[in-house]
């Protein structure tokens, strides 16, 4: 209906019960720690730390193992030495559970080596400096009693990342999720995934839902609906699988692109009608006056985002021409444009999203014949463009800052990419065709 609906026209139906207690239910870690450990001189933007993860005995231990292989592979931060089984028991001095002979992990240029050691409650891991020739962390991690269970790999995604905040000072992306769109028509449903692409599982949600958003926590998801069922925002509990609507619109009237504020008390969203769109505030309890922010007199303005400290709001504006971004303080004013470059009325930029550490804008822009990942510093300045093959659309960031969810046809059909910032490494999330809109949670710490 309006140029900043983002996925309109698609129907949802309901799926799969979603296991309560997504968000929680994996038992809380307990790790000792002696302190982080950098190892070298570590430049985030620029290396990788050369691991070797030994093979774990015992149950679902080669699943473990290839859990923190993958996790730490798809952090960027990382090169993962193949050590088989073989390499690993030459490479000890004595036998089983004895130390390791640091010679020959030197000679396979090995920085450091994670040894994990299964126990009744979880496991034991050791951090090894190859260079120091000596263990310099280790922790003990709660893994729930069931294996290979959603909460059971969660827990493990936990432990990767604090293995890689060990190494590098910064916790991993790994305990994360992403929310999405999958298929068209009657056949469409919001679905969450994994950060590795396992995992996925159908939210029952109200039928026409569409733009998923994560509450900070990681226990909440809000969406929009439309059609037949009317335009609200919904407020769904990943632990008790129950939904309440938050807000209704009036007939003619389309709630979109809900957002929640960093602090998790309030929805940032646009009221779409005949007379254009404004970007409005609501607080969680249902019992508040939506607060208008902007006043478009007939433009338009949606997709509102938070900057992470929660004093500016980032959102899409037409007042001027063509859409562009525009950013204003979180009670609605001195809103300026953001997009200052190249400005003319065949440009088009929207969807954006704020980066956790609040440096940067990730944005979809129109260049030729189809639209492409950008991304510009909150302050403003030139773009740095990221994507060029095929249409890229609707970005979204993980947790570190570094990785964006995007929606892709580079494979000839829209699939959900994850893409390394800094490396411009890709790789495809999901496997089923017509997934968009993806959404990626902050980490799940419980």
């Amino acid at each position: 209906m309006k140029v900043f609906v983002r996925g309109a026209g698609l129907t949802l139906v309901a799926g799969l019960a979603l296991t309560a207690g997504a968000a929680r239910a994996a038992l809380a870690q307990d790790t000792t720690f002696r302190g982080i450990t950098l190892i070298g001189n570590y430049d985030p933007t620029r290396d990788k730390i050369s691991v070797a993860v030994l093979a774990v005995s015992g149950a679902f231990g080669d699943s473990l193992r290839a859990i923190v292989q993958r996790d730490l592979d798809f952090s960027d931060r990382f090169t993962i030495l193949p050590v088989e089984g073989g390499d690993a028991d030459a490479a000890r001095t004595g036998g089983a559970g004895s130390g390791l002979n640091y010679s020959i992990f030197k000679q396979l240029n090995a920085a450091a080596v994670i040894q994990m050691t299964s126990m009744p409650t979880g496991i034991h891991v050791a951090l090894h400096d190859v260079a120091k020739g000596q263990v310099v962390n280790v922790g003990d991690f709660a893994l729930p009693a069931t294996g290979l269970t959603r909460e059971w790999r969660m827990a493990v995604h936990r432990t990767s990342d604090e293995i890689a905040r060990w190494m590098t000072g910064q916790r991993g992306m790994a305990a994360t999720r992403i929310a999405y769109i999958r298929g068209s028509g009657k056949a469409a449903a919001i679905r969450i995934i994994d950060s590795d692409g396992a995992g996925e599982i159908t939210v029952p949600t109200d039928e026409n839902g569409i733009s998923p958003a994560w509450h900070p926590s990681g226990t909440m998801l809000a969406y929009s609906t439309y059609g037949d069922v009317g335009s609200r925002i919904v407020l769904f509990d990943l632990a008790t699988a129950n939904s309440r609507t938050l807000t209704k619109a009036p007939i003619n009237v389309q709630y979109i692109t809900p957002n929640f504020t960093p602090d998790g008390t309030s929805i940032l969203y646009a009221r779409s009608g005949e007379n254009g769109s404004d970007i409005y505030a609501v607080g969680l309890s249902g019992n508040d006056t939506p607060r208008r922010l902007t006043v478009g007199r007939g433009a338009e303005n949606a997709s509102p985002t938070s900057s992470p400290d929660g004093r500016r709001i980032v959102y899409v504006g037409n007042a001027e021409g063509s859409p562009q971004l525009y950013v204003m303080d979180a009670d609605g004013t001195d809103a300026r444009r953001l997009t200052e470059y190249d400005f003319s009325d065949k440009n088009y930029r929207s969807d954006p999203d704020w980066s956790p550490d609040g440096r940067l804008i990730a944005y979809q822009e129109k260049i030729g014949p189809n639209f492409q990942i950008r991304t510009i510093r909150a302050t403003g300045g030139a773009p740095k463009q990221l994507t060029s093959e095929g249409v890229n659309e609707q970005p979204s960031w993980a947790p570190d800052s570094r990785h964006l969810v995007f929606t892709s046809t580079r494979s000839g059909v829209r699939q959900l990419w994850v893409l390394d910032t800094e490396t411009f490494r890709m790789r495809q999330l999901t496997t089923s065709a017509g997934a968009r809109l993806g959404a990626w949670s902050a980490r799940l710490t419980q």
